[in-house]
């Protein structure tokens, strides 16, 4: 690609895989499932055998609505930063201009400056549909919620299985919000990118430890031990 640097395609190449990698050990190795995101299933699990015992359910879905404001506050959030993006798409000249003026900067090439623009905005528009499915799904975890039999009908028949099907509905929504943080966690690392390849290895690599801990650190692993299960 014109104005490529092999610094540029071994820093961009780094940033994917580490973005992969890290998704692909926190949702799909045995790794995974000692994490902070697994282990929150189980809470929810947890959660949903002690509302089976409620009678008055409006704690529940008090709970269900502040899952589903913070997911939308980060839905509106995304799209302010697609907007954002797409205007700073369009001033790609003056935004040119801008950055040479910066003490690290060099005027670059227009067309490497809107790629990386058009990269930035390739992640909050994911980031945006993932946030705006976690909400809906979260929509659809508190209709399940509705229709979970009340405290002194938790013998009949199919009452576990609404149970467990509501549980994996708020754990699904849950995943597709984490995706969407994740995605905007990466976002502030590819902004090393705007400076040169090797600030965007650099800070690729800070918000890689940062999420790792996050995960599987300390607290994290407090939780693990003192958690149900």
């Amino acid at each position: 690609m014109p104005g490529f640097s092999t610094l540029d395609w071994i820093a961009i190449s780094w940033f994917v895989l580490a973005w992969a990698g890290y998704s692909a050990m926190t949702e799909l190795s045995a790794t995974g499932r000692r994490g902070l995101n697994a282990r929150m299933h189980r809470y929810r699990e947890q959660w949903m055998r002690e509302m089976l015992a409620r009678e008055n359910r409006i704690m529940d879905g008090q709970i269900m609505a502040s899952l589903q404001n913070g997911t939308a506050f980060f839905a509106s959030t995304s799209l302010l930063a697609v907007g954002g993006s797409l205007a700073l798409l369009r001033s790609t000249p003056d935004v040119s201009h801008i950055y040479a003026a910066l003490p690290f900067g060099s005027q670059p090439e227009p067309g490497l400056l809107e790629v990386k623009i058009g990269g930035l905005l390739v992640i909050f528009i994911y980031a945006f549909f993932k946030f705006a499915w976690s909400y809906r799904l979260f929509n659809y975890a508190a209709i399940l919620l509705g229709a979970t039999p009340a405290a002194h009908e938790k013998q009949k028949r199919g009452t576990k299985a609404a149970m467990e099907r509501l549980a994996r509905m708020i754990t699904l929504a849950g995943q597709h919000f984490n995706r969407g943080q994740r995605a905007f966690f990466f976002a502030l690392g590819y902004l090393g990118w705007f400076v040169n390849g090797w600030v965007l290895i650099l800070t690729t690599l800070a918000v890689l430890i940062v999420t790792v801990l996050r995960q599987f650190g300390p607290v994290s692993r407090w939780v693990i031990e003192t958690g149900p299960g």
